[in-house]
């Protein structure tokens, strides 16, 4: 039965806000790090790529002070540059290093997980099956750890065509920031071909994207429509509209509540609302504010399907005290 017959019409037009949403530890960690970097040192700061896929919070840092460049050839020799949460490749520090910049890393944890599980298996000479979408910033920075050794795949087809020099010496890992559905699929049909391959000790998904995507899945069935606050450039973002999709629910990825459109909303009674690791509460709580006065949405109800309290340390060098002073927690 599709889930919108589900759904009694009780005329009470109604908002289901999941709970966990928004920003996971490492992009908290990672905006922290530009504005306490900011505060002791002024501006400019450079940043190498988007500190993190969102366009609101990249605009904030810039108008801080912060210098987002494509490549270190922008920044000056021998300044202080920050590279972002997605992490970067062996060549990029190599780069840093020979020009003499001065390098914070805010590369989230969970992915400097998955690039040491690329340099472990490498030395061991397996190939590397790297699961996850070309050119993400993310992916270009493992894909550099053991270029050599690792194969991009991106879907069930890809590994058909996949051809290794020992199928006995294969192993996979994964860009953090995947739908669980789709890397699952993926991971079964490469077992099927390579039975002795070799996984991550513990799930590359982050905890997360995992979370977000679960209490999708679940309030699916109780919604005719979902609201995902993110950027288009948000990969963790994107997977959580195509969860619900899979669900049979419409499902729409806006920036903020500018980009709500009323078509959306036509015959919904009951909307769900989610962001992205890397949107802001403040962008959740417009939108909600928009539906209730624009849309006549009058009852909020959140729903938390699991809580969250991880936190990750500041890089070396950053004093944890000057959070408070830079303002940094959002």
């Amino acid at each position: 039965m599709p889930a919108e017959a589900a759904i009694p019409a009780t005329g009470v037009k109604k908002i289901l806000l999941l709970k966990p949403r928004g920003f996971c530890a490492g992009v908290v960690r990672a905006i922290d790090v530009v504005k306490i970097v900011l505060k002791m040192y002024g501006a400019p700061v450079y940043v190498r790529k988007e500190i993190v896929h969102n366009r609101h919070v990249v605009v904030e840092l810039r108008e801080a002070g912060a210098v987002f460049i494509d490549e270190l050839s922008e920044v000056p020799s021998g300044a202080r540059v920050i590279f972002s949460a997605h992490g970067v490749s062996p060549a990029v520090r190599e780069e840093a290093k020979a020009r003499k910049l001065e390098v914070i890393d805010a590369t989230c944890p969970l992915v400097t997980k998955v690039h040491l599980e690329a340099i472990r298996f490498a030395r061991k000479h397996f190939t590397i099956i790297l699961i996850g979408h070309k050119d993400h910033d993310e992916v270009t920075g493992t894909l550099g750890e053991a270029p050599a050794s690792t194969i991009l795949v991106e879907s069930e087809e890809d590994v058909e065509r996949l051809e290794v020099p020992n199928p006995d010496k294969v192993a996979y890992i994964t860009q953090t920031t995947l739908s669980l559905d789709e890397t699952t699929g993926i991971v079964e049909r490469l077992r099927q071909r390579f039975p002795k391959i070799q996984s991550p000790a513990a799930q590359d998904i982050c905890y997360a994207t995992e979370n977000r995507q679960l209490a999708v899945r679940a309030v699916a069935p109780q919604c005719q429509a979902l609201l995902v606050v993110g950027s288009q450039n948000s990969s963790n973002s994107r997977r959580l509209v195509e969860v619900c999709m899979q669900a049979g629910v419409p499902s729409y990825l806006l920036d903020d509540h500018s980009e709500l459109l009323p078509e959306w909303l036509e015959g919904v009674e009951t909307v769900a609302v989610t962001a992205g690791a890397s949107a802001p509460e403040n962008l959740v709580q417009e939108l909600i504010d928009c539906l209730t006065d624009r849309f006549g949405y009058g009852v909020t109800e959140e729903i938390e399907l699991k809580e969250e309290d991880v936190r990750f340390s500041l890089p070396p060098g950053l004093d944890a005290t000057l959070l408070h002073i830079a303002g940094a927690r959002v």
